[in-house]
């Protein structure tokens, strides 16, 4: 990241969209049936206008959403849709989609931590009725610093003048607290330092709680293995600039291309499907280094510079809205019917002796 502090904030932000228009031109070059995913998010949503200014043809496109409401963004990709003109298609997942799930080890090839494996082996499977290649707004949150949890670090930062003797006691305090009691995860965290207080924040399963999920057998055999090292050695080759601009460095070499895009590759290959990124395109990526990181997010607001970017191209809806991440209601399903499904797997016998 080599932030350009003599350009104006007007200049970043005409010259992005010029940027982000070439490379979706460049990216429809086909000879076989296209379309879009389209999530009703901004990064999406920016893929399809452009394909609908460019395009000769209606855009396809295809979305997925939940029955439970907090989770269901279609009405967004409908507004996108209507805007645009597309040719819509979309689905709901049912809680029984989660039986998929032997079938997305498979074509996983790995083990793979994301929920949101589900929705996108659904949603690729929808687009592959019609279209073999489609168009992702993927590591436009990495590119443009979209994440909530950047917006978190940020917040946090001041924690981090606390005295080395005063993080040791807020830690020791956390301990001998209930789990779940209010105020517990907060002075634990707080009592992290620099790169651990991120990679806490951004995983799953807390480094304690892993070692109580262990068998001893487990437990022995990952002793002296650090989890985070990657991601350590990441945020130290990106460190000595600004923190955000680490954090973004960080993520587009670690989170981007272990999670994210072998998610969207392997779900959608399972079903022949091509699945290409414009907002990783090189020259927008190039590009997008070079915005300093008080215009990438401001005031707590992310994606500052691509927002102002898309604004009076995409319905002011979709730019102002909350960010809503391609998330998954596994709580309410396992709380439900899938809850005995879940349980027997996970407390089989052979569960227990891995």
């Amino acid at each position: 990241f080599e932030p350009d502090r003599g350009r104006s904030e007007d200049f970043f932000v005409e010259r992005l969209r010029e940027l982000i228009e070439e490379s979706v031109r460049l990216h429809l070059v086909s000879d076989v049936p296209l379309g879009a995913f389209l999530s009703g998010g901004v990064d999406s949503s920016a893929i399809v206008a452009f394909m609908s200014r460019l395009g000769s043809e209606r855009v396809k496109t295809f979305s997925i959403g939940f029955t439970e409401a907090d989770f269901d963004e279609l009405e967004h990709a409908r507004l996108v849709a209507r805007t645009f003109g597309t040719e819509h298609c979309e689905l709901v997942v049912q809680p029984d989609a989660l039986e998929l799930v032997e079938e997305l080890a498979w074509h996983l090839d790995e083990p793979l931590g994301d929920p949101s494996v589900i929705p996108t082996y659904m949603l690729s499977r929808l687009a592959a009725q019609s279209v073999t290649v489609v168009l992702s707004g993927d590591g436009g949150d990495e590119v443009f610093a979209g994440y909530d949890k950047y917006v978190v670090e940020g917040r946090e930062r001041k924690y981090r003048f606390v005295p080395a003797p005063t993080r040791w006691a807020l830690r020791r305090l956390s301990a001998m607290m209930p789990e779940g009691m209010r105020g517990r995860n907060f002075l634990r965290h707080i009592a992290l330092e620099g790169a651990d207080r991120y990679l806490d924040a951004t995983t799953l399963f807390r480094r304690d709680q892993q070692e109580r999920l262990f068998t001893p057998e487990a437990a022995e055999r990952v002793a002296g293995s650090d989890p985070w090292r990657l991601s350590r050695q990441w945020l130290a080759d990106g460190d000595g600039g600004h923190w955000l601009s680490t954090l973004q460095y960080s993520d587009l070499n670690t989170y981007l291309p272990l999670d994210i895009l072998t998610k969207v590759d392997r779900m959608s290959m399972a079903h022949s499907i091509e699945t290409r990124v414009p907002l990783l395109d090189h020259k927008v990526v190039e590009f997008a280094a070079t915005i300093p990181p008080e215009l990438q997010m401001r005031d707590g607001t992310t994606k500052h510079v691509f927002k102002r970017a898309m604004r009076g191209l995409l319905p002011d809806e979709v730019l102002d809205r909350p960010k809503h991440g391609f998330a998954v209601p596994l709580g309410s399903w396992f709380r439900g019917r899938l809850g005995s499904f879940v349980r027997a797997l996970l407390l089989s016998d052979a569960s227990r002796r891995r």
